[in-house]
């Protein structure tokens, strides 16, 4: 029997649903991701602690659930919501279906809204605290709620989603089938050890370092810049991870601390901490880019790459130093969505080219961490061509 939800924002719009998944009541900030598929890489992508993510797609959960294509150990994102949550799980790789899926792990959803006005009120009026709820149904009362919710700004997520211990990866890349890996494409070339910094960090990116002939040793994002070193990387990757990025000051400060002796690569949150470490500024963007769609505009090869993206921040371009360059622009607003450093190894995008889920157009981003490892950093002129 269907049990009434109700999804509740903050400037007092109040959506009546039904609930799927697991009940209860959950606050957080409202976004959207505009992907047609790739929602069980979603919900266990830790960047989206404390969102409730909607999906555009107007069905979603057709082809199930699965242990494959898992990002983290779990589901992080506070809420689910989408228009038609589907009845049949159909795919040969499913081991099951989303909304047994979401019960299992606490996960709150609601379907039958209309989210296209949903998404329409967002795009207008911002990305918005709310709260979906399943046990409370009084309308005045989850405004209140939604307004006293504790938003993102100015919240340290990521020590919610890090990780406890230091972990060698040993994963590699995998095809299409269950049990199916890729080759390395290291070939002779020496393995090169890479310390992952961990604010939340998709598996599939250490999979790709994998790939790229790499022995990765994830280190939690707390880490300091002695515990790095102590390590003795060859290289140093910076994960995504969920919220704002500012208050972060100790992964800011071990960053500014490492900047030249290791190549650097980060990714999302690990481009706007690089972007904070070498002096520039961040700010929250309306309504935040999440998809699998998003153009970006290669500025040194003029190239246009479509990405995955999911992020709220954004670095401000009034504030970029001189030691840093845009090498990318994100082709919907012009925001930067990517920069590297003029005298030292390093760099990194606001976006995923590790494409889980996603197109593979950026995947040559790993090539380039791989051929900064290979340099060292004395001959950054070769790792730039």
């Amino acid at each position: 029997m269907n049990k009434i939800a109700k999804l509740a924002l903050e400037d007092g719009t109040v959506y009546n649903g039904i609930s799927f998944g697991a009940e209860g009541e959950i606050d957080g900030e409202v976004v959207f991701n505009t992907s047609m598929t790739g929602y069980q890489e979603i919900l266990t992508d830790p960047s989206y602690r404390g969102q409730i993510v909607t999906m555009t797609c107007p069905e979603i959960g057709n082809y199930g659930v699965n242990p494959e294509d898992v990002e983290s150990h779990q589901p992080h994102l506070a809420g689910f919501i989408v228009r038609e949550n589907s009845r049949v799980a159909s795919n040969f790789r499913a081991k099951g279906d989303l909304s047994s899926y979401l019960q299992q792990h606490g996960i709150v959803g609601l379907e039958g809204i209309d989210t296209r006005a949903l998404v329409r009120r967002i795009r207008t009026l911002g990305a918005m605290k709310g709260v979906v709820s399943t046990i409370d149904l009084d309308d005045r009362r989850l405004v209140a709620k939604a307004i006293a919710s504790p938003g993102l700004v100015g919240r340290d997520l990521v020590r919610e989603v890090i990780p406890d211990q230091v972990r060698e990866w040993n994963t590699p890349l995998g095809g299409w089938l269950p049990g199916e890996t890729a080759p390395t494409v290291a070939g002779d070339r020496p393995i090169r050890h890479v310390v992952a910094l961990d604010y939340g960090m998709k598996w599939n990116i250490a999979r790709h370092l994998t790939f790229q002939g790499c022995r990765v040793t994830i280190l939690p994002g707390k880490a300091t810049a002695g515990e790095i070193r102590a390590l003795q990387p060859e290289g140093v990757f910076l994960s995504n991870g969920p919220g704002d990025p500012e208050p972060l000051d100790y992964a800011i400060g071990a960053i500014r601390e490492i900047l030249g002796e290791f190549p650097i690569f980060g990714i999302c949150l690990g481009h706007q901490l690089l972007s904070l470490a070498c002096g520039a500024r961040t700010f929250k963007l309306k309504f935040g880019h999440r998809g699998a769609n998003q153009p970006v505009l290669n500025v040194l090869t003029g190239a246009v790459e479509i990405t995955a993206q999911n992020h709220g921040f954004a670095v401000e371009e009034s504030s970029l130093p001189e030691c840093l360059e845009i090498t990318h622009r994100n082709l919907n607003d012009n925001t930067i969505a990517g920069v590297r450093h003029r005298s030292l190894p390093a760099f990194s995008v606001q976006y995923h080219p590790e494409a889980s889920s996603g197109p593979h157009d950026s995947a040559y981003l790993f090539d380039q961490f791989r051929a900064q490892l290979d340099a060292g950093k004395s001959d950054l002129a070769e790792v730039k061509a």
